[in-house]
């Protein structure tokens, strides 16, 4: 069956037939924070990228469908290699992770053999094979503190190295590299944001511009913003609610989730077309057909696998 026969199911249809291969292949939906309400209704798990990534490495399941983007998966992958694991679009890439090559990281590297080189698992498994360390938004301060005073490349995001240099004081050498959605945001934003929601406490993302983040009550990771929420249990808290700096998904989910609680995006156009391309059809298909199924070289892997090993292990 073709995709295009999927398109043409009814949300019911789609529901039911996912749940039976699920059933007949053993298999688990990861769906990341920024994905489409419809893909996260089906997902057996919520989450960011690296807490999705260590949960497929301790599931039962023999398959992974990882509703997200392609480094997600290959870090599904990394983690789980016994396990096949589904990307439903391959096309779904992320801009972020496709700024630092393998081949400009190795130069750079050359040119300064001494730095230890830290990535954010926002890069591709042939970055991660590279470096020395793995970190997330969740453990990056984490991380850079335990490599005590020796001087850091950190890839790729140059607005996250600012935020870990600027609370650590480590010696960061940052690669220009960012998030478009994050980046996007201004300090007129949150002028607007805390106009419109005077009470509102102001949490965002690290991904975001020094300037912004330097105006937010909070800096926390898509983990921590909804945890954030979750603990939000006066009627008080509720009442003033909260403006949430990141990717448009995160605040859909959360306000499904809690209705009670004055949830307002920082922009209502932080939206990553990336992570919009996988739909309810895409997920049936990619589970009943197995594709797109997600192959590295045994090198990546196992070089891979050391960088992200370390970072949990601190974690």
């Amino acid at each position: 069956m073709e995709l295009e026969e999927y398109n043409k199911l009814s949300e019911k249809e789609l529901i039911a037939r996912i749940k039976k291969a699920k059933k007949d292949k053993n298999a688990v939906i990861l769906a990341h924070n920024y994905q489409l309400l419809e893909v996260q209704q089906v997902a057996d798990h919520l989450g960011d990228s690296l807490g999705l990534s260590i949960i497929a490495s301790q599931t039962d399941a023999d398959v992974v469908v990882f509703c997200g983007v392609d480094f997600m998966a290959e870090s599904a992958k990394i983690l789980s290699p016994g396990k096949t694991v589904l990307l439903p679009e391959i096309k779904a890439t992320c801009p972020m992770a496709n700024m630092v090559s393998p081949e400009a990281l190795m130069k750079t590297m050359e040119e300064n053999p001494d730095d230890v080189v830290v990535a954010y698992v926002n890069t591709t498994a042939e970055v991660k094979a590279l470096v020395d360390i793995c970190c997330t938004s969740a453990n990056a301060l984490k991380v850079v503190k335990t490599l005590g005073d020796r001087e850091i490349l950190f890839v790729p995001d140059k607005n996250l190295g600012h935020y870990v240099n600027k609370i650590t004081g480590a010696t960061i050498k940052q690669w220009d590299g960012y998030c478009y959605v994050h980046n996007f945001f201004t300090v007129k934003d949150v002028e607007r944001a805390r106009e419109s929601h005077p009470d509102a406490v102001f949490i965002v993302h690290p991904e975001s511009p020094p300037e912004v983040v330097e105006l937010a009550d909070q800096v926390l990771s898509t983990s921590g913003m909804a945890k954030y929420v979750a603990n939000m249990k006066t009627d008080d808290e509720k009442r003033r609610g909260v403006i949430i700096g990141t990717e448009i998904g995160l605040i859909h989910q959360l306000r499904k989730k809690y209705p009670g609680t004055g949830i307002w995006p920082l922009s209502d156009y932080a939206i990553c077309g990336t992570m919009k391309m996988t739909t309810l059809p895409k997920v049936c298909w990619s589970i009943e057909t197995g594709n797109y199924e997600i192959n590295l070289p045994d090198d990546i892997l196992e070089k891979a696998r050391a960088s992200l090993e370390k970072m949990i292990a601190i974690s």
